[in-house]
C-alpha cells in the first residue's frame, strides 16, 4: 500500500521571499523523493503566491515545480491541486498540461477507508468584512475576466505586487503563532461543522501557515500543515497512520 501526501502554501515566485529559488528546488527534491512511495499527492492551496492563466500565455517561472507533478502524474500519481486565495485564476492549464486534478472547493472524500475533509481553508468560518469583500471580488467572474483582459505583464505584476504587499504586512513574513482552540477559526468552524458531519475522521487545512495536530474527539482529528516557505512540513497517510513530518535535506530516499 503506498502513501498519500498533503502540503501546502509554497508561495512560489512570491517577490517577497527571497530564497524563493533554493525553496523550489528543496520542494521539486522533496517530491522527487515521494515519488515512488506516493499512491497520492494532495496541495492544499497557495502553492503560488499568485497565479493567472491567460489564453495563451503562462507565467514566467515554476519551470522544476510543474516539470516534476507532470512527471508524477506521467506515473500514475494522483496529484490534487486546490486553489487557494493566492492561485485560484486557474482555468485548465494545470489540469490539460500537467494533468493535475483541481479542486476549486473543499471536499469530502474517503482514502483507505477513512473520510477526510480536505480545503485551503480560507473563507471557513471567517468573518472578517473586508477578507469577504476581497474574496468575493476575486471568485467573480466578470472580474477575472478584466484581469485577463489586461497585458499579461500588467496583470502579473499587479498580482505579484498585492501578494507581496499582503505578505510584508506580517512582522518577519510570518503568520501569528498558534491561537489557541477557542481562537483559531479553523478550529472553530471545524467543530462547527462536525456536530452535522460526525463521520469524518480527518480534517485537514493549509492557509494558516501554522503546525497543528489537533484531537478533536476519540475519532477525528484536525491538522493545519505549515507552510513550504520556512517549515517544509507535510502531512503522510499510510492507509492506518496519520503523521505530521518536516522534510530535511538527505533523509527522504526515493
Amino acid at each position: 500500500m503506498k502513501n498519500v501526501y498533503f502540503l501546502s502554501d509554497a508561495h512560489l515566485g512570491s517577490w517577497a521571499i527571497e530564497h524563493g529559488r533554493t525553496q523550489e528546488r528543496r520542494l521539486v527534491r522533496f517530491l522527487d523523493s515521494i515519488k515512488n512511495k506516493a499512491a497520492a499527492i494532495y496541495l492544499l492551496g497557495d502553492m503560488f503566491d499568485f497565479w493567472n492563466e491567460y489564453r495563451y500565455v503562462v507565467p514566467k517561472g515554476y519551470t522544476r515545480f510543474l516539470g516534476k507533478l507532470s512527471e508524477l502524474t506521467d506515473m500514475g500519481v494522483e496529484v490534487h491541486f486546490f486553489t487557494g486565495n493566492h492561485d485560484l485564476w486557474t482555468y485548465g492549464y494545470l489540469h490539460d498540461e500537467c494533468g493535475l486534478i483541481v479542486h476549486k472547493q473543499p471536499v469530502t472524500t474517503e482514502i483507505y477507508g477513512k473520510v477526510f475533509f480536505l480545503a485551503h481553508g480560507d473563507g471557513l468560518g471567517d468573518n472578517d468584512a473586508k477578507f469577504k469583500l476581497l474574496r468575493k471580488i476575486f471568485h467573480n467572474r466578470t472580474c477575472q475576466r478584466l484581469l485577463n483582459f489586461m497585458h499579461p505583464w500588467m496583470g502579473m505584476w499587479l498580482g505579484l505586487t498585492w501578494a507581496k504587499h499582503s505578505r510584508l504586512k506580517r512582522a518577519d513574513g510570518k503568520e501569528l503563532p498558534y491561537l489557541g482552540e477557542d481562537r483559531e477559526i479553523l478550529v472553530k468552524f471545524t467543530k462547527q461543522y462536525m456536530k452535522e458531519h460526525d463521520n469524518i475522521d480527518y480534517f485537514i487545512y493549509g492557509h494558516r501557515h501554522i503546525e497543528l495536530d489537533l484531537a478533536l474527539n476519540r475519532h477525528a482529528r484536525m491538522l493545519i500543515l505549515g507552510d513550504w516557505i520556512w517549515q517544509f512540513t507535510y502531512a503522510v497517510f499510510d492507509g492506518e497512520h496519520m503523521f505530521l513530518e518536516q522534510y530535511v535535506e538527505g533523509e527522504s530516499k526515493p
